[in-house]
């Protein structure tokens, strides 16, 4: 009798990534094109070559280390299950780590706690790392820049390949509806992507997944979770969003918003990675020998291109990515389409972008 369904379907998700990675992994193995570096020796014997050309293969790199950033949570100890079940069976390393935020008494206890269960599972090297958590941005934009780098540097650390987590369709979904409600255009409304970070080290297997399945898996499996106070506190807008926002939606327009809204962030993101293309590929075009944006030209382009042109342009400046929103950029955007001489726009990060002869300066102070 196979597995219960629910864990059929973690486990699939997280063999494909697993692949994936063992794929990219074996493509950057020293001697991966060792038949065609080694072409000039074919039918050469390596005892009738020269001492110093005999050929030695290059040594075998070690097998690739995967990490879960589990809470211990239904849906990352669901996807810690996986990990421990399909890595052995692939040849990857695999471990895990977990965060001690520091909001709430008691959070170093359950860090050890999910420590224990990790190593339970196998999972090896596992380790906790407690942050602190500043204010920027509010209390959850906060806590997610802090566990992020904190993920960054452990992976660094082990030499992690990369780093699983454990969003499901429903974190997709309440992700979209978030980005609608900031107004902030087409990328918020793609959600979070498959692969993300630096080098693609963050994998997210369960995008496609619900959050009922990651919490069958646990209950098929008797592996005990801790729900997250703060997943129920209304003082935080995701967890509104969640237990009011997408049952009233569910309500008015019937079963099927989440699937929807998953599905509506795929396409979003395929449109606004082509649109992303478009603008790296007309922005050297529309800057002048010294490199200053050249507002006729600008003007000339379509407005989701230009705009990102612009908030690039803000970005390399020194503004925060995060504190730029779509109001400065529609602001900057008229100094070209709405010109009459208005004086310079103050941006995020000291930033400064002002009109001057037909060109746009962007620079701090």
């Amino acid at each position: 009798m196979g597995p219960h369904p629910a864990v059929a379907a973690i486990r699939l998700a997280v063999r494909r990534v697993l692949h994936d990675i063992l794929t990219e992994h074996h493509s950057e193995q020293p001697g991966g094109h060792r038949e065609e570096r080694h072409s000039a020796h074919r039918g050469v014997t390596a005892a009738a070559l020269p001492r110093s050309s005999a050929y030695s293969p290059a040594p075998e790199r070690p097998a690739p280390l995967v990490l879960v950033a589990c809470s211990g949570g239904a849906d990352s100890m669901a996807l810690a299950s996986a990990l421990a079940f399909e890595a052995p069976r692939l040849g990857i390393r695999a471990g895990g780590v977990t965060v001690d935020h520091g909001l709430q008494a008691g959070s170093d206890l359950r860090a050890a706690e999910v420590v224990l269960r990790l190593r339970a599972l196998g999972l090896d090297p596992v380790e906790s790392t407690a942050v602190t958590v500043g204010r920027g941005g509010g209390p959850e934009a906060a806590a997610r820049d802090a566990r992020y780098d904190a993920l960054d540097a452990a992976a660094e650390r082990h030499g992690a390949a990369a780093v699983l987590l454990g969003h499901t369709r429903d974190d997709q979904a309440e992700t979209v509806l978030l980005g609608l409600a900031r107004g902030s255009g087409i990328r918020s409304l793609s959600g979070m992507a498959a692969v993300s970070g630096a080098g693609g080290r963050y994998r997210r297997p369960f995008l496609q997944l619900d959050r009922q399945t990651a919490r069958r898996a646990c209950m098929a499996q008797s592996l005990p979770v801790w729900d997250d106070p703060h997943n129920t506190d209304p003082a935080y807008t995701r967890s509104r969003l969640r237990h009011e926002g997408l049952p009233a939606l569910e309500k008015a327009l019937g079963k099927g918003v989440v699937e929807a809204l998953a599905r509506t962030a795929q396409l979003s993101r395929d449109d606004a990675d082509a649109l992303d293309g478009w603008a790296r590929r007309a922005e050297p075009e529309v800057r002048d020998a010294a490199g200053l944006l050249e507002c006729g030209k600008l003007y000339a382009l379509p407005p989701a291109v230009r705009r990102r042109i612009l908030r690039r342009a803000v970005i390399e400046a020194g503004a925060p990515a995060g504190s730029l929103f779509a109001r400065h950029v529609e602001e900057i955007d008229k100094l070209i389409t709405g010109w009459r001489g208005q004086g310079a726009i103050n941006l995020p990060g000291k930033v400064v972008a002002r009109r001057q002869g037909g060109r746009l300066v962007i620079r701090q102070g």
